[in-house]
């Protein structure tokens, strides 16, 4: 894919890669310590690193630049428990933890994974693809209403003293 930075190619990560995503996804979330309330960012955090190690069912989905990792993003198939035990088990794909590297931002490697993540859901036959986010990420939120994502707050879901955990939806019926 060209961008204004370059060209980057989004793949599927390799089993190598992991600590590779979980130090680029730790770092592209770390400025979120100092805008969320200190609850929050402690949940936030631990679900970070408890998704990243995980074993459950799902693909890793990276973005590429001249070697070196620039982002990535989680997609679980439907019915995976995608949030564990916070969230019921969706009935359709899940994006989950999209990255991008604080130096690559603003070139499209957001977007892109999720274009791939829409491309993926699509041609396994899903008619929807959902996510979940929060207030604080601001930057996420645009982009997601820009695709066309919208609220479902009938699956938010709430950690004590964190904030809402906010339910968003991609029918994909239609162009994106």
């Amino acid at each position: 894919m060209r961008n204004a930075g370059g060209t980057f190619r989004v793949r599927d990560a390799r089993q190598d890669e992991r600590d590779a995503i979980r130090d680029l996804t730790l770092r592209a979330y770390e400025p979120y310590a100092t805008v969320m309330t200190p609850a929050s960012w402690a949940g936030l955090d631990g679900a970070l690193r408890a998704a990243l190690a995980s074993e459950a069912p799902m693909e890793r989905i990276v973005a590429e630049q001249d070697g070196a990792l620039v982002g990535s993003v989680l997609l679980y198939p439907p019915a995976a428990d995608a949030y564990g035990d916070l969230a019921e088990s969706a009935r359709w794909p899940e994006v989950r933890l999209l990255a991008v590297a604080p130096e690559a931002r603003g070139r499209g490697v957001g977007r892109a994974l999720m274009d791939e993540c829409v491309r993926r859901a699509r041609a396994a036959g899903a008619t929807e693809l959902g996510l979940h986010t929060s207030e604080s990420m601001q930057v996420a939120l645009r982009m997601y209403e820009r695709m066309g994502f919208v609220r479902a707050p009938e699956y938010d879901f709430h950690i004590a003293g964190a904030e809402v955990v906010q339910a968003f939806r991609l029918p994909l019926d239609g162009a994106v």
